[in-house]
């Protein structure tokens, strides 16, 4: 008799999800494991750098790469305990190590004690290394956002620590449609609403094996596992603009549209992903094309462009020139496509970063003000 129905939705994912991580790392050339590599300035004792290549031999012809160490980023709820009881199954069968990492924000009081419970879950599973990491959460961008960078910030430094070649994260469909809303009321582009990537972050580091799963699915696979699992009260807290959407929002638009509403955001947000790829390739092959000899960008060259084409060159150079990518916003780009589109000799455009967008003679200069 096989697994239980949901324990067997998330190994599949899983496994899925470690072949790739496994043929990307047969394909890569071996070289000094990152965690090394981002530790040993150009100016290290030459001892040190006599030490390296006994301590990393040299990778023989058709000699096979290490184990790759796979992380799963564990919070002690259910879709995060789902994932790391089905990286503990796959992992050993695919020659795989396989480790995980908590990460205590220390927003709510106890948060150190549900850390270490979270390690001692994760090592019950058998997975190997396992750690907590107490993160400051600041304030910019909102409570959320806030606490979302501190965590991607530790979570990349412990795959630098340990040398790891992926980080599986535990966002399931529920996330992604959740995600996919919160684009549109922002009222966002359609990179916004193409949601979260399957594969993301640095060389592919952040793996997202649950998008095509569902929460409910994920709760299941704990519970007919025995597996222990912590219900964050941010997640119920109103507080919260994700929480109001996920407990009010979402059933809302079931009860008004019918079921099946989860499943059609998450299949918009993959037409929107892979629309909005075709997009930025065609934006990365035109901008060449539109600037001068010294690199300004031409206003009649760029006004040729469709406008989705242009406003993404735009956002390009505005970025370049300091902007910060998560204060810029559609109506910043806006404002200078019409310096453009709509030329009436108007003045300069402040963005985000103290960048600022003006017009002279015919070409449009983005820079630090």
């Amino acid at each position: 008799m096989g697994p239980h129905p949901a324990v067997a939705a998330i190994r599949l994912a899983v496994r899925r999800v470690l072949h790739d991580v496994l043929t990307d790392h047969n394909r890569t050339p071996r070289a000094i494991p990152h965690a090394i590599s981002h530790t040993v300035p150009q100016a290290i004792p030459q001892t040190l750098h006599q030490a390296i290549p006994d301590a990393i031999p040299e990778q023989s012809p058709g000699e096979r790469p290490p184990s790759p160490l796979v992380l799963v980023a564990c919070s002690g709820g259910a879709d995060s305990m789902a994932l790391a009881s089905a990286l503990a199954f796959e992992a050993p069968r695919l020659g795989i190590r396989a480790g995980g990492i908590t990460v205590d924000h220390g927003l709510q009081s106890g948060s150190d004690l549900r850390a270490d419970e979270v390690v001692l879950r994760l090592r019950e599973l058998g997975l190997d290394p396992v750690e907590s990491t107490a993160v400051t959460v600041g304030r910019d961008g909102g409570p959320e956002a806030a606490a979302r960078d501190a965590r991607y910030a530790a979570l990349d430094a412990a795959a630098a620590r340990h040398g790891a070649t992926a980080i599986l994260l535990g966002h399931t469909r529920d996330d992604q449609a959740e995600t996919v809303l919160l684009g549109l009321a922002r009222g966002s582009g359609i990179r916004s609403l193409s949601g979260m990537a399957a594969v993301s972050g640095a060389g592919g580091r952040y793996r997202r094996p649950f998008l095509q799963i569902d929460r409910q699915t994920a709760r299941k696979a704990c519970m007919v596992q025995a597996l222990p699992v912590w219900d964050d009260p941010h997640n119920t807290d109103p507080a919260y603009t994700r929480s109001r959407l996920r407990h009010e929002g979402l059933p809302a638009l079931e009860k008004a549209l019918g079921k099946g509403v989860v499943e059609a955001l998450a299949r918009t947000a993959q037409l929107s992903r892979d629309d909005a790829d075709a997009l930025d390739a065609w934006a990365r092959q035109a901008e060449d094309s539109v600037r001068d000899a010294a690199g300004l960008l031409e206003c009649a060259k760029l006004y040729a462009l469709p406008p989705a084409v242009r406003r993404r060159i735009l956002r390009r150079a505005a970025i370049e020139a300091g902007a910060p990518a998560g204060s810029l916003f559609a109506r910043h780009i806006e404002e200078v496509d019409r310096l453009i589109t709509g030329w009436r000799g108007q003045g300069a455009i402040n963005l985000p970063g103290k960048v600022v967008a003006q017009r002279q003679g015919g070409r449009l200069v983005i820079r630090q003000g």
